[in-house]
């Protein structure tokens, strides 16, 4: 019996490290830039839930890169990334619904997206952060604060 859970650990960190390969190739491609390539080996690993994956097809829909610029479908890939709780797509969030780009404005929300993010030292996040607290009330901050400490990833 422990032969087997051995053996499917190994089969599942096997399959693990095999998708976070094709996650930083998905990545590089869309640094290059080759989006055409960065579409093909995104997507796939998007859809089975890569949160590196969603935020780089995040990027690519927020920039219309390869594809027609969709802010709608830039939020909906960050949004899975975010609550995965990946820093870069928590920050790209936050911007969105701080300008309500793809959503309506939501000051609370992007405070709170923007803080869990800087809570992994994400430093763009907390300047972003921090610069967004100047035009909030300190009820707003407060109840973003406290979806902050409540929020908990799906991962």
């Amino acid at each position: 019996m422990i032969r087997i859970a051995i053996t499917a650990a190994a089969v599942l960190l096997s399959a693990s490290s095999a998708m976070a390969g094709a996650a930083e190739d998905c990545a590089a491609a869309y640094r290059r830039p080759d989006h055409t390539e960065a579409l093909r080996l995104c997507r796939p690993l998007a859809e089975q839930g890569d949160a590196m994956a969603q935020t780089t097809l995040g990027r690519i829909y927020e920039n219309g890169i390869g594809v027609t610029q969709d802010s709608t479908q830039a939020v909906s890939w960050f949004r899975k990334a975010a609550e995965q709780g990946e820093a870069v797509a928590q920050t790209a969030l936050g911007v969105m619904y701080e300008s309500g780009i793809g959503v309506p404005p939501d000051n609370v929300l992007a405070h709170m997206w923007l803080s869990l993010a800087a809570a992994q030292r994400n430093g763009d996040a907390a300047k972003l952060r921090d610069s967004l607290a100047r035009f909030m009330t300190p009820d707003q901050i407060a109840e973003a604060q406290r979806l902050a400490r409540e929020w908990k990833p799906t991962k």
